[in-house]
């Protein structure tokens, strides 16, 4: 319909039912898409790999990923035409209630709207000069009506007002829906795919700047109802309660909500990012600047992985290009597992393809280790915080603060949370992993509330402090607190802030100033040393690393080889940390406090 022919009866006509059948059809088509885009994915791709190889095999591969590329559009562009119509319906059905109630009370009241939608009022009374009824009229919008008779002053007519009150009421619904058919009219019209069988990357960067449209649009219809503000378990329970229909809509237009939203189900987080992850990769293409280009390495790198059939499956729990960027992956589904473990990395750490290559690998391999304890575990990598950049050494305003490591605290406490609420076990061992700076982003996670949420053993590695003095401050208990600490790990070794404060001002006697600031020995940057005995916590044992300065040059290799599992050599680090989140902690191998 036309706006310039629009009218209160066309407005109230109107078969918004028909625009939700359409809506229906682009639905299945969006539903049949997916589903074809998953057997290519499950059971195809997986079974050429597994079963053929060669160059035959190498170039199926490549046409069934480029069919479900194609396939991925398809799903999108017909679900955000799908929810484009049903939010256009749902918006003219609210105009619709406000043009019923309008002529309702015109009915009510006697008055007659004309098709112009002006509004006639019938003579009302006796005047309280002369005696003789008050004389009826017309209202309409934008005009007043008539208060005064020529033979002079009168009372006016108590129904004037209420006829100009329906009449605006008429005129502005009216003006309502004409606002938005013409905004729509705009939007589907965008919603149109190029000619050929080939989806290109410009295409998927058009496909995000739909994606963007409709959801804007479709706010008041979809997105207000998302309970951002809500916990992990009222989360869990509103996606319970939608329908199939409803949760279907969601993901098709807000994959990145509803995949970064602690509290829905592993499976259809993965689903949601990795539709996502095709939108963040549009929208990043072709962008020259140095974040941009950085961060779609990483995405690149991601995607690649989640389409190589990794073992264990990868599931995509979180992705954004917000900050230095945003990745969660667990290796495993955290929902059906007993034991689930979450790494935090810290220093240096952003969305670029070394965390792709690196961070991922660390839980992949602790997954695989910790599997061989005990087959129902899990291991993920959170990239949920903008972990501190220093480039050119550790002597930064980010990294010697705490606001970074507060502010991802939060979130990986909700992220936490989260896992419990999805998990279907009735007490799952869930473990912490904290290294480097993602230590001090845990240990302020456990000063959020009681604790972190269904946590039973924290390992910290690298550290360079948790923002408390002693283990049992950590919410698990000083048993359960676990401490790595590599003897070349400079980072372990950090002096605490007094040292360097007064260090600093007290020249040639800064080494006894400092020992005078640390009697013990033991304070490091952000706190007591983990690994001392102060602290309290269970040292295990690990690989004391490359010196710092060797015949080879200088190195900090130290602090970053915890995880590393390579098969020439004994795995200490990496075995005791399976141990403790498979649930065998008591079978670490131990090392004395500092």
């Amino acid at each position: 319909m036309k706006s310039s022919g629009l009218t209160w009866a066309v407005l109230r006509d109107l078969k918004c039912g028909e625009l939700e059948g359409a809506a229906d059809g682009w639905g299945e088509a969006s539903n049949r898409a997916d589903a074809a885009r998953d057997r290519i994915e499950q059971q195809l791709l997986n079974g050429l790999r597994d079963t053929q190889q060669g160059d035959a095999a190498t170039a199926a591969v490549a046409r069934l990923r480029q069919l479900s590329r194609n396939l991925q559009y398809v799903y999108t562009e017909c679900g955000l035409l799908r929810t484009t119509l049903n939010s256009l319906a749902h918006e003219l059905k609210a105009q619709q209630r406000v043009l019923a109630d309008a002529l309702d009370d015109a009915v009510t009241l006697k008055f007659t709207v004309r098709a112009d939608g002006a509004v006639t009022y019938p003579a009302a009374g006796d005047g309280l000069i002369d005696g003789r009824p008050l004389p009826g009229g017309t209202a309409s919008s934008g005009g007043l009506p008539g208060l005064q008779a020529p033979s002079g002053l009168v009372a006016p007519n108590p129904d004037a007002a209420r006829a100009q009150d329906i009449a605006d009421r008429v005129a502005g619904a009216v003006r309502a829906a004409a606002e938005i058919d013409w905004r729509y009219v705009g939007i589907l019209r965008r919603l149109k795919a190029e000619e050929g069988l080939k989806v290109p990357d410009s295409t998927l960067k058009d496909a995000a700047g739909d994606a963007a449209v409709v959801r804007d649009a479709a706010r008041a219809y979809l997105r207000n109802a998302i309970p951002q503000d809500a916990s992990p378990a009222e989360r869990h329970a509103w996606w319970a309660g939608l329908t199939q229909e409803q949760r279907e809509e969601y993901l098709a237009v807000y994959p990145d909500r509803i995949g970064n939203l602690d509290g829905i189900p592993a499976v259809v987080r993965d689903a949601a990012n990795r539709d996502n992850l095709q939108l963040l990769i549009g929208k990043l293409e072709g962008r020259d600047d140095e974040r941009s280009v950085t961060q779609l390495a990483g995405l690149r790198e991601i995607d690649r992985q989640l389409g190589a059939g990794s073992q264990p499956p990868m599931f995509l729990l979180g992705v954004g290009d917000e900050g230095n960027g945003r990745a969660i992956v667990s290796f495993g589904n955290p929902d059906t597992a007993r034991n689930v473990a979450a790494y935090v990395p810290g220093l240096n750490t952003s969305l670029d393809k070394d965390f792709a290559e690196g961070d991922l690998k660390r839980a992949r391999d602790t997954a695989i280790t910790t599997q061989r304890y005990d087959g129902s575990s899990v291991a993920i990598v959170w990239l949920g915080y903008d972990a501190p950049q220093s480039p050119d050494g550790l002597a930064t305003l980010d990294v010697m603060g705490e606001e970074r490591a507060n502010r991802g605290g939060e979130s990986f406490h909700g992220f936490m949370g989260g896992l419990v609420s999805t998990n279907e076990h009735e007490d799952p061992h869930l473990t912490a992993i904290g290294h480097s700076y993602g230590s001090r982003t845990v240990g302020a996670a456990t000063q959020q509330g009681n604790g972190i949420p269904g946590v039973d053993d924290i390992v910290l590695v690298g550290s360079p402090g948790v923002g408390v003095d002693q283990a049992e401050e950590l919410g698990v208990g000083k048993g359960h607190v676990f401490v790595g600490a590599a003897e070349n790990d400079v980072v372990t070794k950090l002096p605490s802030k007094q040292q360097v404060a007064l260090g600093a001002a007290s020249g040639p006697f800064a080494a006894l100033v400092g020992d005078l600031a640390d009697q013990g020995d033991d304070d490091l940057w952000f706190g007591k040393d983990p690994a001392s005995e102060a602290f309290g916590a269970r040292r295990f044992q690990v690989d004391e690393g490359p010196r710092l300065v060797s015949h080879r040059g200088l190195s900090i290799d130290a602090h970053s080889q915890y995880f590393d599992v390579n098969p020439e050599r004994d795995n200490v680090s990496a075995d005791n940390i399976a141990l403790i989140a498979s649930g065998n902690s008591q079978k670490i191998r131990t090392e004395e406090s500092r």
